[in-house]
């Protein structure tokens, strides 16, 4: 008479397979809400003075965590990865990261001289593996008098040294020359198969019923023309949305290509989704 096996071993190999790579999805869950957690409330983690900070409103370290969190769940960003950050700012995004990756590297940039020293003097010193870099880059909210012309950025990294760039609310000060120059960038830094994770404005026909709406903080005009549309005119910086097919479509011509869906936004007005900006995942698919 055989012996009786468990549910378990008598279950086909695919499917023990797929049951071993369901727990192990749980278990890692569990951890990234667990880290982000402890993120958020860890005080002893650095945080620039209130006065300093010049990357918008909100809890320094909670916002950190909440997009490591998307950075891992959304973007598929790994422990090991080679990370670019640009548009790093006072380091709201490298804080987090570097209770998170292990043999990966970052590097972030950014054109507001005093955020990269802050970087520089408070997070590199304890991660030698996070280094920052200004880039003098011309910017009509954030760098007047830089001397570099957005519209021909070269960022000082090899080709194909990167698996993960992010730019958090970076395309949100962009218009369309800059934004292509960046787009070309991203592309030559990024290997093949690797990612870059946006956070930006996304216009399309739900984003404008919303705008017409009048039930959101900004005040683009929906009866505008794009491909982007501009806040505040007198300074286009401030807050600049994009087409979101033209803007794909784009990002397509240089080969980059949307890895996930779209997650949508709150700030035109709608309900229920977990961020206030679009978060758009690209990859990076081969030579243009």
């Amino acid at each position: 008479m055989s012996t009786p096996q468990p549910i378990s071993s008598a279950l086909p190999a695919n499917q023990r397979v797929i049951k071993l790579l369901v727990r192990q999805d749980v278990r890692d869950a569990q951890r990234l809400d667990w880290l982000c957690e402890n993120i958020a409330r860890n005080r002893f983690l650095p945080v620039p003075p209130s006065e300093n900070i010049f990357v918008g409103d909100g809890d320094f370290r909670a916002i950190g965590a909440e997009f490591l969190r998307h950075f891992v769940k959304l973007g598929d960003l790994r422990e090991t990865d080679k990370v670019l950050e640009i548009g790093c700012g006072i380091g709201r995004m490298a804080v987090p990261l570097t209770q998170y990756l292990t043999t990966g590297t970052y590097d972030g940039m950014d054109v507001v001289a005093d955020g990269i020293t802050w970087c520089g003097q408070n997070v590199t010193p304890t991660y030698p593996a996070f280094r920052f870099h200004h880039m003098d880059v011309a910017n009509d909210l954030y760098n007047p008098q830089g001397r570099i012309d957005p519209n021909a950025v070269a960022l000082p990294f090899p080709d194909k040294g990167f698996d993960f760039v992010l730019l958090t609310s970076v395309l949100t000060h962009l218009q369309g020359a800059e934004t292509l120059a960046y787009a070309w960038e991203i592309s030559r830094l990024l290997r093949p198969g690797g990612r870059c994770f946006l956070s930006l404005f996304l216009m399309n026909d739900t984003a404008l019923e919303g705008l017409r709406s009048g039930d959101n903080r900004l005040t683009f005009n929906p009866d505008e023309v794009g491909p982007t549309w501009l806040a505040n005119p007198e300074v286009p910086s401030a807050a600049v949305a994009h087409d979101e097919e033209a803007l794909l479509d784009m990002f397509a011509g240089v080969g980059l290509k949307p890895a996930k869906p779209v997650v949508y936004g709150t700030w035109c007005g709608r309900p229920n989704t977990v961020s206030y900006q679009d978060l758009l995942v690209l990859e990076k698919v081969g030579s243009p």
